[in-house]
């Protein structure tokens, strides 16, 4: 027995994050589009000389809007993703159906590329090859670099990414819906959640929680400012 409660001898000094899954991804990025759109949006409209009720309601429509629009493009884009695996998967199958030998032959030459011995390449590959299903998978893994087993959800990187975005969205409207009718308020605090969202991005892949939050609140201020400009120019035209 494992001495240290791992399932394999080394699992008990370091893990690993699901990378292929689909939801973090999409929920990362859901914040992120959220809190960008959405304050954006405030300072344009607040920037083009728009009430408190109407900075309010664009705010909103923003937010659904946002959300399902998200929602459905990563449904979309997960979708088509696994159909091309599916895709991939079928020609595989019929290639291995109809040249077993080259396929084998392919996959002892991609085991010797990997540091195997030829003898031991052979032996590995034969053994693959005994399962026609496990025999697709390895190809497919080494050939394109993904995993037939391992497809992302659509439905929860879609659902995923509209709730995400909805709570991204819904914070720099905060001050509005608490009663106060301050557009300087409602930016501050969707600063505060681009700092907040990048420290938490930064955290999943390791980096430095400073420098996310930095560079998610320039990113943020980039497109704040141009919105509001846009909304100073606009509201000052005539109309």
């Amino acid at each position: 027995m494992d001495p240290h409660g791992g399932a394999l001898p080394h699992e008990f000094d370091h893990t690993h994050a699901n990378v292929s899954g689909g939801w973090l991804r999409a929920a990362t990025f859901g914040a992120m589009d959220g809190l960008v759109t959405n304050t954006s949006l405030l300072a344009g409209v607040g920037g083009g000389g728009l009430d408190a009720h109407a900075i309010v309601l664009s705010g909103i429509a923003g937010l659904a809007a946002g959300a399902f629009s998200m929602a459905l493009g990563e449904y979309a884009s997960v979708s088509t993703a696994n159909e091309q695996i599916d895709a991939e998967v079928r020609v595989e199958t019929r290639a291995q159906a109809r040249h077993p030998q080259a396929e084998q032959a392919e996959l002892v030459a991609m085991f010797v590329d990997m540091g195997m011995s030829e003898t031991t390449a052979r032996a590995a590959a034969t053994e693959v090859h005994g399962d026609s299903e496990r025999a697709v998978t390895i190809h497919l893994t080494h050939e394109l670099g993904v995993d037939p087993t391992e497809k992302p959800s659509p439905l929860v990187a879609g659902g995923s990414s509209f709730v995400m975005f909805a709570i991204g969205a819904i914070i720099p409207l905060l001050p509005y819906l608490l009663g106060f009718d301050s557009l300087p308020a409602g930016l501050a605090v969707g600063g505060l959640g681009l700092l907040v969202a990048g420290a938490v991005a930064a955290g999943f892949t390791s980096q430095s929680k400073v420098r996310g939050a930095l560079r998610q609140l320039l990113f943020g201020a980039i497109a704040v400012g141009a919105t509001y400009l846009v909304g100073v120019l606009i509201g000052g035209v005539p109309g």
